[in-house]
């Protein structure tokens, strides 16, 4: 056992030095920015909706509530189309076609961007889907909300008013 005690130690060492090197949004912090293309090919870049509130969903279609989830979403981008908010969709280690199909079902208009090697879901620090994050138009992540939300409800509306109201 003593022989094995330097092993066992060096490993946990490595373990922790890659995982304190690793960045990962903070809620009061930049929102980590990023570039994605969507599926219908237009890039999107974090950097360029500043001034706008930024809703980040992170989603699959194999996450029952994450298809539920999306009929709000929707609704939610259509009576906030006249303001300061840009919605978008991370398909999170899906099929994009699959994907795309469920929101046509849902006639779905927000955009569905592709994160193929989940750099921009580990720079958010992703635990799981669905997942949202709200980044005000400063370009601040100021929500991270684990699970899903009836969006069309009281209080998630007022949480996104505050920060429209900014």
């Amino acid at each position: 056992m003593k022989r094995f005690f330097p092993l066992i130690a060096g490993c946990c060492l490595l373990f922790f030095l890659i995982a304190c090197g690793r960045e990962v949004a903070e809620v009061g912090e930049a929102a980590p920015d990023f570039q994605l293309v969507d599926t219908t090919g237009r890039s999107w870049n974090l950097a360029e909706l500043s001034g706008q509130v930024v809703f980040l969903h992170f989603w699959a279609t194999w996450c029952p509530s994450c298809r539920d989830e999306l009929v709000h979403i929707q609704r939610l981008k259509s009576d906030y189309a006249a303001e300061p908010l840009t919605v978008l969709t991370v398909l999170y280690q899906d099929d994009p076609l699959l994907a795309g199909n469920m929101v046509a079902t849902i006639k779905g208009d927000f955009p569905l961007l592709l994160d193929p090697d989940s750099k921009i879901a580990r720079a958010y620090g992703l635990t799981g889907v669905p997942e949202t994050y709200i980044i005000d138009q400063q370009g601040v992540l100021r929500e991270k909300i684990i699970g899903a939300v009836n969006w069309d409800a009281v209080p998630a509306r007022r949480m996104l008013d505050h920060y429209l109201a900014r």
